[in-house]
């Protein structure tokens, strides 16, 4: 799966709609797939879609409200059934432990699948391996709610030109790579001067949750930052009284966290035009845009 997007699966926020089902968003990365508050419905969505549930590697749950974690139980199943065979990351907050456990075994069937819990009780650096470095931490909701980041790990980009004006090829590179120096005809060449690391891409998911400092920490320089927008500022009354926000304000966070594309998720069902939110959120940052069920979003290599 060398495809990099980011799939949207369903845009509504408590209640699903005729045109928005409960949320669900789907980011394809590095061989991997990372699914984030599968709601209810989320099976179908994939056909919709077009896509394999078994592209799934990871699942993240923000929080144990129903539309953000409905559909998990059915997800769990459903690559059971499919019969993978590589483990399902699971990443939720601790003190939903019960709600994770009710979910996983709601029903009758013999689980073959390997499921590897991460319960998260504390903010920070989550997991980490070759791919990513995934931190989380808790936003301003009511209940324990996580929002995510996703980094990729940097990468050293040789000069093939440099490589070769050096005469350096085949064994040299790897020792080269292993010992930081070579010596070629005598002359000592480094490995900084033909060649650079390359940042890896931050995706980033705020979800549920009023304006606060560690969603602008957890945004900051992100390629892609996706994060809800219950209300528009016409009902910011009721933004602040649900702690939820309004697209004004989650545009506000792209801006101060330095973010490269802002994608809007999580509209109230009160709305029918989901325009309005990116109209609004673009008065503050340009770079926003209003998602709609079964959009995808490119999200191309650094």
């Amino acid at each position: 799966m060398s495809v990099r997007d980011l799939i949207i699966l369903g845009t509504s926020a408590q209640q699903p709609t005729r045109k928005r089902n409960h949320g669900g968003y789907l980011l394809r990365w590095q061989e991997e797939g990372l699914l984030f508050d599968p709601g209810e419905g989320i099976q179908r969505q994939f056909i919709f879609a077009d896509i394999a549930p078994t592209c799934v590697t990871r699942i993240f749950i923000s929080h144990f409200h129903g539309d953000h974690c409905l559909g998990l139980g059915s997800m769990l199943m459903r690559l059971n059934l499919d019969k993978v065979t590589h483990p399902i990351h699971c990443y939720y907050p601790k003190s939903g432990q019960k709600y994770f456990e009710r979910l996983r075994f709601g029903t009758i069937y013999h689980e073959t699948i390997q499921v590897v819990e991460h319960p998260i009780e504390e903010k920070g650096l989550v997991h980490e391996d070759e791919n990513f470095s995934i931190y989380a931490d808790f936003l301003e909701h009511g209940v324990e709610n996580l929002g995510y980041r996703i980094q990729e790990r940097s990468k050293r980009k040789f000069d093939k030109q440099k490589l070769e004006n050096c005469k350096i090829k085949g064994p040299l590179v790897k020792e080269l790579i292993e010992k930081e120096e070579v010596k070629v005809a005598g002359k000592k060449v480094s490995l900084a001067e033909v060649s650079h690391m390359v940042e890896g891409d931050i995706f980033a998911y705020i979800i549920d949750t009023r304006p606060c400092k560690e969603a602008v920490e957890l945004a900051k320089n992100a390629k892609l930052l996706l994060t809800e927008s219950t209300f528009a500022e016409d009902r910011k009354d009721l933004a602040k009284k649900y702690r939820h926000m309004t697209a004004k304000e989650a545009a506000s966070i792209a801006k101060e966290a330095g973010a490269k594309k802002l994608v809007l998720t999580h509209f109230s069902a009160r709305y029918s035009d989901s325009s309005i939110f990116e109209k609004e959120a673009r008065e503050v940052f340009s770079e926003s845009f209003s998602a709609e069920d079964l959009m995808r979003f490119d999200f191309p290599r650094n």
